[in-house]
């Protein structure tokens, strides 16, 4: 799985909110703490305002804030709201790919990657890597010899 940019700023600057706890914090704000660029990071948060994670007011007391608390956004839904589906084969969901021969049951494997990246990235919350507690089956994952391997 690739993380896009897009997905990646927008964990973060999501997860800067969620540390801060309240209310609007400014994006230039959010772009400086978290080193991202200032007009990409505005076109995302208008996104994530648009899919119903944000709001936002302007003005000099005006920024954005989580629409709902920390522990209740996963970070798959802000995959999502960035980039689409989980996953996906050529833009169409993995159950939708047919194939035929050898490679017949490929799509099964695909729609297996999508459901173990479920198992993360639907049960993490922004509340959770803002807290530094991740769950117990995550953590267990982090522990084994693998998990840190790069192939």
């Amino acid at each position: 799985m690739q993380i896009s940019a897009k997905a990646d700023y927008a964990l973060r600057a999501l997860l800067e909110l969620a540390a801060r706890g309240g209310g609007p914090v400014k994006g230039e704000v959010l772009a400086s703490s978290q080193d991202i660029p200032p007009r990409f990071l505005e076109s995302i948060l208008a996104q994530l305002r648009q899919r119903g994670l944000l709001l936002s007011r302007r003005g000099a007391e005006g920024g954005y804030w989580l629409a709902r608390p920390g522990d209740a956004i996963t970070l798959a839904e802000v995959i999502r709201a960035t980039d689409g589906p989980l996953a996906s084969v050529r833009g169409q969901r993995p159950e939708s790919v047919a194939y035929e021969g050898a490679a017949e049951r490929l799509s099964e494997v695909w729609i297996a990657l999508r459901s173990s990246l479920r198992t993360v990235l639907e049960v993490v919350t922004l509340a959770d890597v803002a807290n530094g507690a991740l769950p117990e089956h995550i953590r267990a994952l982090l522990e084994t010899p693998e998990a840190r391997v790069s192939r």
